[in-house]
């Protein structure tokens, strides 16, 4: 059995272990949370480098997108020199496939998801396949990058502007320190002003982008909601339950109550793919999707019957 690790600057509490079959080998996934401590992360991953066959990267990206430039976040990067012998993803490789493929699909499955409806996208500078895709659902698509990393109430509504405002702040932020820009440790448990952005939740019919960040400002009363996420853990289904949200679903799937991070996912792939890392391409992790057939999870959390895959 081979073992896939993410090790994450997130909570110690949501931690998971999970053994799954895939392609017809047996694999050990695990997401071992350091609460914050980026030293911490950095040791475990040299007193497990060479000994798992894949690391992912969880609670930080190593890359911001923003058009056709990529951008390297400064401590992210430390993180990830601390494993010199085995591959080390952060998810982007699967956000540019997986979370795009996951759009195209719903809207196929469920047209009246997004079209003519409105969409809150909390950061789409860690979501880039996810962003382009939303734009061609015939929905208004709020990004909400300043607001919900910055903290400043800008909302922008066209893609095209989100990248020239990007391409402004983006070589500034990824020299910040990451806890100014995304809560880590014990702060993805918490919700410092619910009220600061209630009204782009009401606004919003579908919510969509990393769990974390859609947590950071959610009001109490998301009735009628969907919510399109990632690394769900059973505690989360029950919070999001509470809240009156109509509709989970995950882009990556469901593994014994939880969805893992893309990061966990990607890594899973280049374990299977069984290539350098410098060599794998879109192409290559669409084709062993196609072979694995990862659909998103969908989930009613109001009791009413969920349509399409």
């Amino acid at each position: 059995m081979r073992r896939i690790v993410s090790v994450s600057i997130g909570s110690s509490q949501r931690d998971s272990k999970a053994v799954v079959t895939v392609c017809g080998e047996e694999f050990s996934i695990e997401r071992i949370g350091t609460d914050g401590d980026m030293q911490k992360a950095i040791a475990l991953i040299r007193e497990l480098d060479g000994k798992v066959a894949a690391f992912g990267m969880g609670g930080i990206d190593l890359y911001l997108y923003g058009g056709k430039r990529r951008y390297i976040l400064r401590e992210a990067k430390q993180i990830a020199r601390a494993a010199q012998v085995t591959p080390m993803v952060d998810g982007s490789g699967l956000k540019n496939t997986l979370e795009r493929r996951a759009i195209e699909d719903l809207a196929k499955a469920s047209p009246g998801m997004f079209k003519g409806k409105n969409v809150l996208l909390t950061c789409a500078v860690d979501r880039f396949g996810m962003a382009q895709a939303l734009q061609d659902t015939g929905s208004e698509v709020l990004y909400g990058d300043v607001m919900f990393a910055l903290g400043i109430s800008l909302p922008i509504y066209r893609l095209n502007i989100l990248q020239a405002v990007i391409s402004v702040l983006a070589p500034l932020a990824v020299q910040l320190p990451f806890t100014w820009l995304y809560p880590t440790g014990s702060k993805q448990e918490e919700s410092p002003d619910k009220n600061k952005y209630t009204k782009y939740y009401a606004w919003a019919d579908v919510i969509a982008g990393d769990y974390h960040m859609i947590r950071k400002y959610m009001p109490d009363d998301l009735t009628g909601k969907t919510l399109i996420t990632n690394t769900i853990t059973p505690g989360d289904v029950e919070f999001l339950r509470q809240r009156h949200v109509r509709e989970l679903i995950t882009t990556t799937p469901n593994i014994e109550g939880r969805s893992f991070g893309t990061n966990v996912m990607e890594a899973l792939l280049v374990a299977l793919l069984n290539k350098p890392l410098a060599e794998i391409t879109p192409e290559d992790y669409n084709r062993m999707l196609d072979k694995i057939g990862f659909v998103p999870r969908r989930e009613m959390l109001d009791g009413a019957v969920t349509m399409g895959p």
